[in-house]
């Protein structure tokens, strides 16, 4: 199992297929919305949840394991980019250019939200390490799938890795 982790003991648990659909309209909506150094470096921790290439049931990170920023003006500002992403996912947004049915992922999604809503992002460790630091943002652009892909890891995004 794949788990995502609130800071107050709430986990969204997903399968292996579930997980990876949950990034596909993740990486859609991150993808469109990115504009600032915070919302970059969060794109790439999507992209290292492709079990594609980090292999399966092995993904997920803990909302207090993340870098919110120093300030609470930062955290605010990365808490809100990270809500308006699960809000535009849940739009549907793009979800047309999927080759199959999402059927449990707006679920996933609105759990995911709820978790994010109700964290704050003061108790996260400072300078938690499973954001990837700002050398390490996903800032090129797959031209196929036009999405965020997983430069400096690796040269491809979700998509690519998934064959699609």
């Amino acid at each position: 199992m794949n788990v995502f982790e609130g800071g107050d003991g709430r986990h969204l648990e997903m399968t292996n297929g579930g997980t990876a659909v949950f990034v596909d309209v993740l990486m859609f909506a991150v993808s469109t919305l990115a504009r600032e150094p915070w919302d970059f470096r969060f794109a790439a921790l999507l992209a290292l949840q492709d079990q594609n290439v980090m292999g399966r049931g092995v993904v997920g990170f803990d909302l207090t394991d993340l870098d919110w920023g120093d300030t609470p003006q930062e955290r605010a500002a990365a808490k809100d980019f990270l809500l308006r992403v699960l809000d535009l996912a849940l739009s549907r947004h793009r979800w047309k250019e999927l080759t199959y049915d999402p059927p449990r992922v707006e679920g996933y999604l609105r759990t995911y939200r709820a978790m994010v809503e109700e964290f704050d992002p003061a108790v996260a460790g400072a300078g938690a390490g499973v954001l990837p630091g700002p050398h390490e943002a996903a800032m090129a652009s797959c031209v196929r799938h036009r999405v965020l892909d997983a430069l400096p890891f690796w040269e491809a995004c979700v998509f690519c890795t998934a064959g699609v």
